[in-house]
């Protein structure tokens, strides 16, 4: 569009050409064309529409009227144009107002489209990403960006902030949004692609959907929050009612292929064909679940438009009645040979309730189907109703095929289960002679208990019960009754027998066998049918009771005896003297003698306790045999039960001890002491060690001849036996001695004390070795050791190192530590060492005689010549 020059010339003042009547007329035309033109180009624009329902259209329309109104705008700028405003207002012309006013309007137009354009420009990039972007993913990262800069043109634009202009373009924003989707979605093909890639494309589409009204409310939320920015309060119909409707079309298009993924391809697979053995009729499965989505494939109309919603709804209704019916076909192919069950059904009452289940399920669904005639009538719906017919028929015929299978088998197999005994018995692995092997069982079979449960719930089902299964099923609190009269009785037998050793289940056997006795018409003659059945428990619960109260008498003496048996075995024989005045310790002899003492008195204490057992033993003989004779033949192997408990615990007494004995005398922990003397020409202990040895050996043998207190009883019996005379000074008493005693552990542990005393004596008479250094002070003679040195007649410095190095051997001892404890000895050297102090004072008191009788001749030889000296002189 361009603005025409006036031809006239208009050089010049404007004053001047003002006045000029043919110049203002000239001038007049002009604006008169002008204005009409201006008015004509902005009445176009304003009419115009974006070319397009895309957000891009809108921006390009902006962009068009800008570029149209910058160039007219431009011209209105021009020197000339100008010169013509200012000479026709100059002369104050009548169409100087008119076109003032369209130019004024100009300016508004134009300040707004470049206004527009300049912030338009920001959302270009996004709406680009929006319109052209290659897949969801692009679309899904962009309507978040494309949002906030949404609300910042809202905030910054002075034309794009009211509802006006931007309702219009954000309802571009869904329409392309939806458009995408429309273009990406397309039911013809979507069913036929990759199941697994059409039921992402559908999420994705979706996804892109829900994004836009999230990203909206986000923003939204976060415009109203701020309290400093308008609020958005657009209508929401025009912005999300299409892509909702869409988003909803996509949901059911995402569970049209879910079911068909999940639910149909997955459990009609090459597992269930091998399952089923029934190839052909899986395919016919397959196939049928192929033909659901055909009514969707083959729509006559645009599914994600709101105005087919209803013909939608009618086309997804009529899927879902489909597959409802496919869904409970298969779940009833699939769990035909083994139907789940609801909690406490019976198996054939449970799979009719199964079955029944599932029919109720279609049977709903058909109804609600019926009430949409639209859906009845289609060739589709009749299809559907044809196979809820096929279903619901092949339901009845399994309902009545599991029905008669039960009648027969109940009719036939309820009768013998009735004859069966009460009781029945199993045997354990433990070896039936000791009775505990064998287990008595309560003879109601589970099958009975079935039957009854089934009997009620086939009456619940209305089918007709054999009259004798009536009978059971009234019968079942009794039969209940029963049971668990009979279990807890027995679990109460199960339990006392439990209880008893082999010893005691030996002893008790004709007590046992007296009780097998009662239950014996429980287990030959009893049966379900019979009337004694309470009387029976009564008197089984009694002979239990009674049986009971035996055992439990025979417990009672048999824990005296174990405490008894306990004090022995725990008994220590080798109790220790304490130490006297704190650290002084009992010499050897008195230990070994302190411990022989104290073993006596323990050992009668245990020989009383032993004494005792006799007379339990007599009184379970009462309780059982009803004899006090000690010998009673029922109780033979009950005797020899206890004999040989008697033998382990003195068995175990001896060992314990010995080993706790051979742990002290390894022990850091002096127990006696010994003395180290000099008995010349050797250092020894007193006691010796050989007398410490034998000491040791003969404490060691008298705990083990402890056991030979215990008199053994005669055989069979528990009487002690009488001391046996084989001649006439010698007497044998029967004793556990000649067992205990050649026990290997008891032999074994002996032999290890021995030893390890040995290896400690030894290591004594090393440690006295040091002392042997000393030795020439007791092995040489004084008498002839000082002759020979007087022949010699040696100086004075022979004399004073010879008592220097004997009063040093004095000094050395009394520095040597007079107590060496080992293990479980204390060597006192304090004897030893006093005795060689004395042989060194012993050598200087010679030497100093010596000496003495030495320097004595000397002064007298000297005393004589100066005697001799003097007498010359005065001669």
């Amino acid at each position: 569009i361009k603005l025409e020059m006036p031809t006239i010339n208009l050089d010049g003042e404007v004053t001047v050409l003002a006045t000029v009547p043919e110049v203002i007329e000239a001038l007049e035309s002009c604006a008169m064309t002008w204005q009409k033109l201006i008015s004509t180009a902005l009445e176009e624009q304003l009419k115009k529409v974006p070319q397009g329902n895309g957000p891009l259209a809108e921006v390009d329309l902006w962009r068009e009227r800008n570029n149209t109104l910058s160039a007219l705008t431009e011209q209105t700028k021009l020197p000339d144009v100008q010169k013509v405003l200012e000479i026709l207002q100059e002369a104050e012309s009548e169409h100087i107002g008119d076109l003032q006013i369209v130019l004024s309007d100009l300016r508004k137009c134009h300040v707004e489209a470049l206004d527009n354009v300049k912030f338009l420009s920001t959302l270009e990039r996004h709406l680009k990403n929006l319109t052209y972007g290659t897949g969801f993913n692009v679309v899904l990262d962009t309507i978040p960006s494309l949002m906030n800069a949404l609300r910042m043109v809202w905030i910054i634009s002075r034309h794009y902030n009211k509802d006006e202009r931007m309702v219009p373009l954000m309802e571009r924003i869904a329409w392309e949004i939806s458009a995408r989707v429309y273009k990406v979605v397309d039911l013809h093909t979507l069913f036929k692609e990759d199941r697994a890639a059409a039921k992402k494309k559908i999420a994705e589409a979706k996804s892109t959907l829900e994004q836009w009204k999230k990203c909206y409310f986000a923003v939204r939320a976060e415009i109203e929050a701020s309290t400093r920015e308008q609020h958005w309060e657009f209508d929401r119909k025009r912005l999300f009612e299409k892509t909702d409707y869409m988003t909803s079309v996509c949901q059911d298009l995402y569970d049209i292929l879910q079911v068909i993924i999940e639910e149909f391809y997955n459990i009609f697979g090459p597992e269930l064909k091998t399952v089923t053995g029934d190839p052909k009729r899986i395919d016919d499965l397959l196939r049928a679940v192929k033909g659901l989505t055909s009514p969707v494939e083959e729509l006559t109309f645009d599914p994600f438009s709101i105005k087919s919603a209803h013909d939608w709804k009618l086309i997804m209704e009529e899927f879902k009645e489909e597959v409802s019916v496919e869904n409970v076909k298969q779940i009833f192919v699939q769990n035909l040979k083994d139907p789940p069950l609801y909690k406490n059904h019976p198996p054939v009452a449970g799979a009719i309730y199964w079955s029944r289940s599932l029919f109720y399920r279609i049977k709903h669904t058909i109804i609600r189907f019926q009430e949409v005639e639209e859906l009845l009538a289609s060739e589709r719906g009749k299809e559907v109703k044809q196979i809820y017919l096929q279903v619901a028929k092949r339901m009845k015929e399994y309902e009545d095929q599991k029905y008669n299978q039960w009648r027969d088998g109940t009719e036939q197999t309820l009768p013998l289960l009735l004859k069966n005994t009460l009781l029945t018995s199993s045997v354990t692995e433990e070896p039936v002679t000791t009775k505990k092997g064998v287990r008595f069982i309560v003879n109601f079979s589970p099958m009975l208990q079935e039957i009854i449960v089934e009997t009620k719930y086939m009456e619940q089902l209305g089918f007709p019960v054999p009259e004798i299964a009536r009978y059971v099923a009234l019968q079942e609190d009794k039969y209940l009754r029963y049971t668990n009269g009979l279990k807890n009785m027995l679990d109460r037998y199960h339990r006392l027998m439990g209880t008893l050793n082999e010893a005691e289940t030996k002893l008790l056997d004709d007590h046992i066998q007296e009780l097998w006795r009662v239950f014996k018409s429980g287990h030959r003659r009893l049966n379900w049918n019979s009337l004694g059945i309470g009387d029976f428990i009564v008197r089984c619960t009694q002979a239990i009771r009674k049986f009971e109260s035996l055992v439990h008498r025979i417990h009672n003496n048999s824990e005296d005896i174990s405490n008894k048996l306990l004090f022995i075995e725990s008994t220590n024989l080798f109790k220790f003297p304490l130490s006297k005045n704190g650290d002084e310790l009992p010499k050897a002899k008195e230990f070994f003698e302190y411990l022989k003492c104290e073993r006596a008195k323990d050992v009668a204490h245990m020989v009383r306790k032993y004494t005792a057992i006799s007379q339990l033993l007599i009184k379970v003989e009462g309780r059982v045999a009803n004899t006090n004779s000690g010998k009673s033949p029922k109780l033979t192997s009950y005797y020899a039960y206890w004999e040989n408990r008697i033998y382990q615990v003195l068995t175990q007494l001896i060992v314990k001890n010995l080993q706790a004995f051979n742990a002290a005398v390894l022990a850091n922990v002096p127990l006696f002491q010994t003395e180290a003397i000099l008995s010349v020409p050797e250092i020894i202990l007193q006691p010796n060690a050989s007398e410490i040895d034998k000491m040791t050996v003969q404490c060691i043998r008298d705990c083990v001849e402890v056991s030979k207190h215990f008199v053994r009883w005669m055989h069979g019996t528990c009487i002690e036996c009488p001391p046996q005379h084989i001649k006439e000074d010698e007497v044998i008493t029967f004793s556990f001695y000649s067992d205990v005693s050649q026990n290997p552990l008891i032999i074994e542990q002996a032999i290890l004390i021995t030893q390890n005393v040995h290896k400690l004596l030894a290591s004594l008479s090393k440690y006295l070795n040091q002392w042997k250094r000393y030795h020439l002070l007791w092995k040489l003679d004084k008498g002839i050791v000082m002759e020979r040195l007087a022949a010699e007649k040696p100086a004075c410095i022979t004399f004073d190192e010879e008592l220097q190095f004997y009063m040093k051997v004095a000094q050395e001892v009394t520095q040597q530590p007079l107590i060496k404890d080992e293990q479980f000895i204390r060597l006192q050297l304090a004897p030893l060492a006093y005795t060689v102090q004395e042989n060194a004072r012993g050598w200087v008191i010679s030497l100093g005689k010596l000496l003495n009788e030495s320097a004595r001749e000397e002064l007298f030889s000297l005393q004589e010549e100066i005697q001799v000296g003097v007498f010359s002189s005065c001669c």
